[in-house]
């Protein structure tokens, strides 16, 4: 469907990848992993034919249309949207418009007639009439009200932006698919609408996402870029990951014998396969596994952070009450009332709503930023919270180094340079790099000094609003099992589904009308029906 030949790039002397050969065909999904700046979305933009590569090529196969999920969120901004979504599919826009263009025409000719019947016969076989219908159903089922579907896309806000992009993308059965982070921006319910869309999708996919839940229901593939190479697995994330990690405990372990490392990757490979059967791909995906060459799995040379949250101080019974808390904007929207919930010793509490930024008030107001509407809040006397807020740009207005900037959290024993370094370079800062200035670093560099942060402060509870953004999937990995090994409490809540399924032993849902509060999983919470009939009528 789509091949790569001898792709090189290279940006003066540095070189991104180098002699990449590889074959996208048709029914599969591609996830492209890397570690940050590894070339990712880069990649993404030679296969679409944005950049051009050094060397090599990209084929795509003759008569067949490419779709991409552009990321200029403006560039549509004074055309309707359902308009906006059918232009994803040139062809059969450009036909409307000449189509209408002559059936407008005050001094309609012959040769008009004839030109267009030669269209209406085209029209009706690219399913012309069922074109808006099509486009409406897309942007319903991600979220978007009927009643926004002929407003501009300026109208809208930036998050339904991206939701029209990607109806934008996926319109109109695209033969090849270039999706480049489609779950930014989505609540956890679209993100499986989007999940369930693509799994029936027939054709070719290649997406970059740090959604780990994401990559390992819709994938059938990896394509790992790691140190200028790029190379294809079969299977998803979690088995690249876990077969990766088995294979450099393997080279690690000098000793072990070649049969014995390769009778154990066999070993895994038929548990993997076995397993896949639950899965939504369960019988396309195990096949796939089962043909696995034992000597196709490598190593990862991928770093993860080592994150490991202490408490200084072993938290008392009374962790947390909440009584009669509410709160309400300006413009009237209520986003949460009379909100009342006590914290128990080890609750690991994912907060969900549709209005995220319910959530992200209810932590403010927690971590003392805001004042409630009405109600009070109390922490028990041995607690000692930490807080990492979902907009950090307040903690990087200074020039200072990172060193300094970690060290005027520290407490007065504790502000010695090599102390102060050891926490940086948990989360990977090091030699130089703990030199940067921190008004200077990427987003994702920013969470991963708020992360060392609250190592720092030994906190027994933490609240976290969304601490999965900007982070790569190895820091995910990372903090996700840093919180399930954390023996604190922690308030949370997240679009990553694996996350919070993996997090989580009990769901707290913010409505205007009420609140939803169970002790049980995410996914238990998602597939219980009479859950799904209190949230229908608190959200009527």
């Amino acid at each position: 469907m789509i091949s790569v030949n001898n792709l090189s790039l290279q940006f003066g002397k540095r070189v991104l990848f180098d002699e990449v050969n590889l074959k996208f065909t048709g029914g599969n999904c591609y996830g492209v992993i890397g570690a940050n700046g590894a070339g990712k979305s880069t990649f993404l933009k030679i296969l679409s034919g944005e950049i051009d590569p050094t060397r090599g090529q990209v084929v795509l196969e003759p008569g067949k249309r490419m779709a991409v999920l552009r990321q200029n969120h403006f560039e549509f901004d004074e055309v309707p949207v359902i308009d906006t979504v059918m232009m994803g599919y040139s062809h059969l826009w450009n036909l409307m418009q000449e189509k209408d263009a002559i059936y407008a025409k005050p001094d309609f000719s012959e040769a008009d007639g004839i030109r267009a019947s030669e269209l209406e016969t085209e029209f009706a076989e690219l399913n012309g009439w069922n074109a808006q219908s099509d486009a409406a159903a897309l942007l319903s089922g991600l979220g978007i009200a009927e009643e926004d579907h002929y407003k501009l896309v300026k109208e809208l806000s930036g998050a339904l932006k991206v939701r029209v992009l990607l109806a934008q993308a996926i319109y109109g059965n695209p033969d090849v698919l270039i999706l480049d982070e489609p779950t930014n921006d989505l609540d956890l319910q679209t993100i499986s609408w989007l999940e369930d869309f693509l799994l029936e999708f027939k054709n070719t996919v290649i997406v970059v996402s740090h959604d780990r839940h994401f990559l390992d229901t819709v994938c059938t593939h990896i394509v790992d870029i790691d140190f200028k190479v790029i190379r294809l697995y079969t299977g998803n994330y979690t088995f690249w990951y876990q077969s990766s990690q088995l294979a450099l405990a393997q080279r690690s372990a000098a000793n072990k014998k070649a049969e014995d490392k390769r009778k154990e990757l066999q070993e895994f490979i038929a548990r993997f396969s076995a397993n896949a059967s639950k899965s939504k791909q369960a019988t396309s995906r195990r096949k796939l596994l089962e043909k696995i060459n034992v000597d196709d799995i490598q190593p990862s040379t991928r770093r993860y952070p080592a994150i490991i949250f202490q408490q200084k101080r072993v938290a008392g019974d009374q962790i947390l009450q909440v009584e009669h808390l509410s709160h309400t904007l300006d413009n009237g929207t209520v986003l949460f009332r009379n909100l009342d919930f006590f914290v128990n010793k080890g609750d690991k509490i994912a907060f969900l709503s549709k209005d995220s930024l319910a959530i992200t008030t209810l932590f403010q107001i927690l971590a003392g930023e805001l004042k409630p509407d009405a109600g009070a809040f109390k922490f028990g006397q041995t607690i000692t919270p930490a807080y990492l807020p979902v907009n950090n740009e307040a903690y990087f207005q200074s020039d200072d180094n990172l060193v300094d900037w970690l060290r005027q959290f520290a407490a007065d024993e504790n502000k010695d340079e090599v102390y102060i370094r050891g926490f940086l370079g948990k989360m990977l800062f090091s030699g130089e790099e703990v030199f940067k200035k921190c008004n200077v670093l990427s987003g994702g560099e920013k969470v991963r000094c708020m992360i060392s942060r609250m190592m720092l402060a030994g906190a027994n509870l933490l609240i976290l609003d969304e601490p999965t953004n900007h982070l790569d999937l190895e820091s995910i990995t990372a903090f996700n099992n840093a919180l399930k090994d954390f023996p604190g409490s922690v308030l949370f809540t997240s679009h990553d589904h694996e996350f919070t399924q993996t997090v989580a032993n009990r769901i707290i849902e913010l409505t205007p009308k009420g609140n939803i509060d169970r002790l049980m999983t995410y996914d238990e919470y998602i597939e219980n029906e009479s859950i799904a009939v209190q949230k229908a009528e608190l959200y009527a």
